[in-house]
């Protein structure tokens, strides 16, 4: 069967994306968003007013759709109407929804463990080992080559990171060792973690697939995925004293707000601080027990 070829529309909108660099999955994204919007009018969205755009986002509001997929709508139709089609007329009114703060997932140290001694085999150990003993996002994890590695300069480099930024993480002497046992036995030449097609590396889905059943198979009972090690790895060296910025930089945040997030999981440094209560001491001494 042959496939549908592609308006010039949406070649254009590729190109422009293309030109600026937008990586494979954003532009997979942002076509979707407006191949969405251009079945919502029933027409070429090239055709759409300043109404019907409007229409759309009521739309995605009243089918209960989440925030991140309408933000993810909103700026996809705001490239094609700002950029390709250069009418941003259109989309003025376009607003993003605010997505609820809620505090992230983390595992405890005993947990941690036991979803190690879960991994199925040293590979998934290594990426797991990775995702927790360096902070990588999941997408960071898949992406690394065998290169990347210093045992020189005990450093793990990140390439090109969310953000299209480069950094470089700690690499511990325990991961080190993993991903030694990881490379001896299966001697990748290129990815780290390479797929089940050597040429390509493990997807993102695979890795996450391997760690809700490792997290199964440990009796670990909340929602783990891989983003799930790396809030561990933040919350852990948040409770560790280490400063706040050099966390920030490690898991590669733009923003320290976003950093931020994980003191309110970071159970240790919530309680070791000294409640304003017991600094009233001998004050409250003799005072009657509440009836």
């Amino acid at each position: 069967m042959l496939d549908k070829p592609i308006s010039p529309l949406r070649q254009r909108m590729i190109e422009d994306m293309t030109a600026r660099r937008f990586k494979e999955k954003v532009q997979k994204d942002y076509v979707r968003h407006v191949r969405n919007f251009a079945a919502f009018l029933g027409r070429s969205p090239d055709s759409a007013t300043s109404e019907d755009v409007r229409g759309f986002q009521l739309h995605m509001a009243t089918q209960q759709i989440g925030a991140p997929t309408i933000n993810s709508a909103i700026a996809a139709l705001r490239f094609f109407f700002n950029v390709t089609l250069e009418r941003p007329d259109l989309v003025r009114h376009l607003t993003t929804v605010h997505k609820p703060r809620k505090a992230p997932v983390v595992l405890n140290q005993d947990e941690v463990v036991r979803l190690f001694e879960a991994a199925p085999g040293l590979k998934y150990k290594a990426a797991f080992g990775v995702a927790y003993g360096a902070g990588l996002r999941v997408s960071e994890v898949v992406a690394l080559k065998v290169t990347d590695s210093d045992s020189q300069r005990m450093t793990l480099r990140v390439e090109q990171g969310k953000g299209q930024r480069d950094r470089y993480v700690m690499l511990s002497p325990q991961l080190l060792e993993w991903l030694r046992q990881w490379w001896k036995a299966a001697r990748p030449q290129a990815w780290l973690f390479p797929g089940q097609n050597p040429v390509n590396p493990m997807s993102a889905r695979q890795l996450s697939r391997a760690v809700r059943a490792a997290a199964q198979s440990a009796g670990i009972a909340k929602r783990v995925s891989p983003h799930t090690l790396r809030h561990s790895f933040a919350t852990h060296l948040l409770e560790q004293n280490v400063d706040i910025r050099v966390i920030q930089v490690l898991l590669g945040h733009a923003k320290l707000e976003t950093t931020a997030l994980y003191t309110r999981v970071a159970v240790n440094t919530i309680r070791d601080v000294t409640s304003p209560l017991e600094r009233l001491g001998a004050n409250l001494t003799g005072q009657s027990p509440p009836t």
